[in-house]
């Protein structure tokens, strides 16, 4: 794992910043950051979903606003990233850690799951040696497993299924007041859609040919906005099915746009695809994103949980200058 040493100082915009050592990264603390302070990050990617993670376990909220995390984000006027992570105090003894995170707009999701993996390996980097750590999240407790062959496993809770609690809108039409490929019109165009909640919401829609069934640059942003369905805005997955333990997607997010990889979505659609009989239940599944592979396990006949595997790796560190 390289580690870079700042020869120098690059202005870019509204923002500077310079490589550091990740040793000595962290021994400059500010207790209030404004225009003009320098804030110490490190940079992450999970299959290519990279966000800034920012030391703040001696702060119960983020030391940026939201606004300065979407200028940090900025890929030609800052350090560039699908979101910044903040690594806070625990709220209480029951918790090692809490995460919050912004969003690359400045809005601020409930969970990230390529972005815990991420937030566990910077907490390693930090020092932190635990084989795992409960983390209190705005989607509640999540807990990361760090493995020997340095992939991460994390258990990503249950899976909500409920239509109104995901939130969505959708008339439910499956068990448990579910929605399994509901019909939906957006942007002139029919789409059956599942509604799953990880603790954000998802709308996964199954395709047969990811590169000619759908406008993606289109159909993305519109199904993401289409707040009469969710009235929460939602991420959104179109999927296809390549085999029984094998699915391929592409993901548009919420407050992000096209993403590399998006964790929380590739549990939700695995959900989706078993109880829509596209796969069947029991397998570890494969999904294959535009960043690479991550590895999906549930079952709602034991736990109901989902587990989700792989990479996090550390990318480069500095320090930014808010301007």
């Amino acid at each position: 794992m390289t580690r870079f040493i700042a020869t120098s100082l690059f202005i870019c915009g509204n923002i500077s910043f310079g490589l550091t050592s990740l040793a000595s990264l962290y021994h400059r603390r500010e207790s209030a950051l404004s225009a003009g302070s320098t804030v110490d990050f490190c940079k992450y990617e999970g299959l290519g979903n990279d966000f800034i993670l920012i030391d703040d376990r001696d702060k119960d909220s983020p030391s940026l606003t939201p606004e300065q995390s979407s200028k940090l984000c900025n890929r030609n006027f800052g350090v560039g990233g699908d979101g910044v992570i903040f690594a806070l105090k625990p709220p209480s003894e029951e918790f090692d850690f809490s995460m919050r995170i912004y969003n690359s707009d400045g809005s601020e999701p409930e969970m990230c799951g390529n972005g815990i993996r991420c937030f566990a390996q910077f907490l390693k980097d930090l020092g932190a040696e635990a084989e795992r750590y409960r983390v209190d999240t705005l989607a509640g407790t999540i807990v990361p497993v760090m493995n020997a062959d340095g992939t991460i496993t994390v258990d990503m809770g249950n899976p909500e299924l409920n239509g109104p609690k995901v939130p969505t809108n959708l008339e439910p039409n499956f068990e448990n007041n579910s929605v399994v490929e509901q019909t939906l019109e957006c942007n002139g165009k029919q789409w059956k859609v599942s509604a799953v909640s990880m603790g954000n919401p998802h709308a996964i829609i199954f395709v047969d040919d990811l590169e000619n069934d759908i406008d993606f640059d289109s159909d993305g942003p519109a199904l993401e906005s289409c707040v009469e369905a969710f009235p929460a805005r939602t991420n959104v997955e179109f999927v296809q099915v390549l085999s029984d333990s094998h699915l391929k997607m592409k993901v548009w997010e919420r407050g992000a746009g096209p993403t590399l990889a998006c964790g929380t979505g590739t549990c939700a659609l695995v959900v989706a695809a078993i109880r829509a009989g596209k796969i069947p239940a029991g397998n570890k599944v494969r999904v294959t994103l535009p960043g690479g592979d991550l590895f999906i396990e549930w079952n709602d006949a034991t736990d109901n949980k989902v587990f989700m595997t792989g990479p996090a790796t550390f990318s480069f560190s500095g320090a930014a200058a808010l301007k």
